[in-house]
């Protein structure tokens, strides 16, 4: 529990990747489609300078999350996902700018392979979230957020950082891939053809310099690739609690 402690005093620089997608088309997950989603919080550790929020509120707020973004997923292949929830910061008010603390979320995440009946990492991958620096804030969310909106903010990233850490592992190990091959040595023709819904839909994603500009979606190998590196701040709307 110590190290844990520390470890929340000491993540308030990680970034966090974008959490506002659930609107576009889902990252390439192969033939990935959401069996289980089991979310426990046996050994949840309340940071330093933090508003209290319960097991149940979080397995909840996080459940929710990564039903909405995993379940985009048509998959034929079922996937189990566990995630154990260990430790969080739910920032309070701080002086601006002198003492302005900020919330965190770690949390551990473990794949399923239904049909094999095994775990794809044997052990849990941890996952470390951090609230945004943005205009809502950026003197701290506890002086603009109330504790559902930082505890739903944080799961919503947290879902988002698994998505991206399971593409990524698509892209080296081939996860989810029928033939167990990495997506990043196949080409995108292939990666075409075999995609969920590919004859119906184009390939998922855009790079953020096609965006901007409007041109063509990128080729699902791209697109895995760039879900991968693409991070970018979530626009949260400020709420002033009085």
């Amino acid at each position: 529990m110590t190290r844990l402690l520390a470890l929340l005093g000491l993540i308030f620089i990680t970034a966090c990747t974008n959490p506002n997608d659930l609107d576009e088309a889902p990252a390439y997950l192969g033939n990935f489609q959401l069996g289980h989603n089991v979310v426990v919080a046996p050994n949840l550790t309340k940071g330093p300078a933090s508003r209290e929020a319960s097991q149940e509120e979080w397995v909840a707020a996080v459940t929710e999350a990564m039903t909405d973004r995993f379940t985009r997923y048509q998959g034929s292949k079922l996937y189990h996902l566990g995630v154990s929830i260990e430790g969080y910061v739910l920032a309070v008010p701080g002086v601006p700018i002198v003492a302005s603390p900020k919330s965190a979320l770690i949390l551990h995440v473990t794949a399923w392979d239904d049909a094999a009946g095994k775990k794809l990492n044997p052990e849990p991958h941890m996952v470390t979230v951090v609230e945004s620096i943005s205009g809502a804030t950026f003197l701290g969310s506890g002086l603009t957020q109330s504790k559902e909106v930082q505890l739903q903010n944080l799961s919503r990233n947290a879902a988002k950082q698994i998505e991206t850490w399971l593409v990524r592992q698509n892209q080296k190990f081939g996860w989810f891939e029928d033939d167990g091959v990495p997506a990043s040595k196949k080409s995108d023709d292939e990666l075409t053809r075999t995609a969920p819904g590919a004859d119906e839909t184009p390939a998922a994603g855009e790079a953020a310099a096609r965006v901007e500009t409007g041109d063509a979606p990128l080729t699902p190998a791209e697109q895995a690739t760039a879900a991968v590196e693409i991070i970018e701040e979530p626009d949260v709307a400020p709420r002033v609690i009085e």
